[in-house]
């Protein structure tokens, strides 16, 4: 588990490219009373609308660390954005990073952070050792977002759901499970990056027993559609043990996401499957409906695949950016009584 250093600096680096900046506009979203602003290099093009601050100005208003909001391709940080963040350390704040490479296995930013007595923050590679899985029934209530394919709404519709039932006075915490969530929340425990043989003692480390009416919104991971993932969602599944699971799917994909040889499944396939698997370690397991991304879609073509949709599955449709999650907030009220 990752407790990070808020309130942050939104690093955006010299990108163009707003679907490089997936993490930086998450924060913005979700937890914008963690954020003081943003800084980009002369280069960049994309803005979160935010004030433009320089690390010693953040700093001097409370910033903590500058969060690095981009993710460049293959994950590594480009050389030319070093001597920003050696400035950032040397404005007083440490660095928060979500890539593949580890900030302190680059020597320059290393050595910096040792001098001025920084700390460099990796998100996504945990530093405590986790269990196996024991399967063990434990108290508490636990809904996990799935998916029918990667990157199309678990995690958004994970927050929406937790912070819809805490305003309605329920008792909720969202569970990160990817950078971008962890960030978010302030903690949390990147999954992918955990030991296949430890993914279910890391979930149920994650999300541990609790009080009856207490749920654990945990942030789903991958597909187990997807051919390079899979493991890691089935391990999230077994490991988080859910009562409720909602499916992610959008209506627009025709195939798995850089997979066009692979179909995407049939949603009453999809959730046979994943109440099928998950009864190993929950066989009370239930979907409590089907979250989309409709973002591609024009509002009558939208309404009229949810109607179809909800009639052929007897089960809540809806896309929580434009119509909310009060649908499956109605399931978990159920369950609870």
């Amino acid at each position: 588990m990752t407790d990070l250093p808020s309130p942050y600096l939104l690093f955006l680096g010299d990108t163009r490219n707003e679907t490089y900046a997936k993490t930086a506009f998450g924060l913005r979203d979700w937890a914008p009373e963690t954020v003081i602003g943003e800084y980009a290099m002369p280069e960049a093009t994309v803005t979160l609308g935010l004030e433009r601050l320089t690390p010693a100005e953040a700093a001097s208003r409370g910033a903590r660390a500058l969060l690095l909001g981009i993710a460049p391709v293959g994950g590594a940080i480009p050389a030319h954005w070093l001597s920003e963040l050696v400035a950032a350390l040397e404005a007083g704040l440490d660095i928060v990073a979500g890539l593949h490479q580890r900030l302190a296995d680059i020597p320059e930013l290393a050595a910096t952070a040792r001098r001025l007595g920084r700390t460099l923050h990796d998100v996504r590679h945990p530093t405590v050792s986790f269990s196996t899985g024991t399967g063990l029934p434990r108290m508490g209530k636990r809904l996990l977002t799935v998916g029918t394919d990667c990157a199309l709404g678990k995690k958004y519709t994970a927050l929406a759901i937790a912070k819809r039932w805490r305003a309605l006075g329920g008792n909720a915490d969202f569970r990160a499970t990817g950078q971008t969530g962890i960030m978010i929340a302030g903690h949390g425990v990147a999954i992918d990056a955990v030991v296949a043989d430890f993914i279910a003692g890391a979930a149920e480390w994650l999300s541990p027993a609790n009080s009856a009416d207490h749920w654990d919104i945990i942030e789903g991971q991958g597909s187990l559609y997807h051919p390079a993932f899979a493991g890691v969602t089935l391990g999230l599944l077994h490991g988080a043990q859910p009562d409720l699971f909602v499916l992610c799917h959008d209506p627009t994909r025709g195939t798995i996401y850089g997979y066009p040889h692979i179909p995407m499944p049939d949603l009453a396939d999809a959730i046979a499957l994943y109440e099928q698997l998950g009864r190993l370690t929950n066989p009370a397991i239930a979907c409590a409906g089907i979250s989309i991304n409709s973002s591609k879609m024009s509002d009558p073509e939208r309404q009229d695949w949810m109607a179809r949709t909800s009639d052929r599955l007897g089960l809540p449709v809806a896309d929580p950016l434009r119509d909310g999650v009060d649908a499956f907030i109605q399931r978990m009220q159920t369950v609870t009584a």
